[in-house]
């Protein structure tokens, strides 16, 4: 569905605008009011489409949030291809790209952090769909790529810890890029992000006890990703 299409139907308008205030001021300091006047809807339309406010929160994250996650996994496991991983090098790699060179604009990353930090910070039922729906299985399919290239004697309590861990240095320099640009004196270029990539995957081979390839040693020229037009 198009951009314009979406906007002549009142339940994508609905979702669009209510996603855009609850990513800004939280669940609980909006109101329908402000939404379906936001998306130039009658009062009654939240009740019409949703039932309740509860529920179209739940829509933005099922409607709006699942399917850009979805989207970001895609984008790791066409980096990844077809064939079995050969090291874990590939797979750090990859989910670095997905989530740093990935296929989300500047706006659906920032919607994207804001909704999910507030659900970490308060949990609702949207973090138990967010969790069965994607950060569940994406862990476990992150589990069964890496699992082969760890210690065997490593129990699935620090299999996962290790995941997290990765997990959540991507995740770092993917959604807080206003500190990293500030402290680093960097911008978000396609150089550094490229600069980043290989960081990460160094840093994590490194943290696991594996040797860093050639490739991603200080002063190695790093690959850049074209950007995609």
């Amino acid at each position: 569905m198009t951009e314009k299409n979406r906007k002549d139907i009142p339940r994508e308008r609905l979702l669009d605008e209510a996603e855009a205030l609850f990513s800004e001021k939280g669940y609980n300091a909006v109101t329908v009011r402000e939404i379906s006047a936001a998306a130039d809807c009658n009062l009654a339309s939240i009740n019409y489409y949703f039932g309740n406010k509860k529920n179209l929160y739940l829509e933005v994250f099922r409607e709006r949030w699942v399917p850009r996650a979805r989207r970001v996994h895609e984008y790791f496991h066409k980096e990844l291809g077809d064939q079995e991983p050969s090291s874990l090098t590939e797979v750090v790699k990859s989910l670095a790209l997905a989530f740093l060179e990935g296929p989300l604009t500047d706006e659906e990353r920032r919607r994207h952090h804001q909704l999910i930090a507030r659900e970490l910070a308060q949990p609702t039922e949207a973090f138990d769909l967010v969790s069965e729906l994607v950060t569940g299985p994406f862990c476990q399919k992150l589990s069964g790529l890496l699992r082969p290239f760890m210690p065997p004697e490593l129990t699935k309590e620090q299999v996962m810890l290790n995941i997290l861990c990765i997990f959540a240095m991507v995740l770092y320099f993917n959604f807080a890029r206003v500190a990293v640009s500030r402290l680093t004196d960097q911008e978000y270029d396609e150089a550094f992000k490229a600069r980043l990539v290989e960081h990460l995957t160094g840093f994590s081979l490194t943290g696991l006890g594996q040797a860093m390839p050639a490739e991603l040693k200080l002063g190695a020229e790093p690959r850049v990703v074209p950007t995609k037009i």
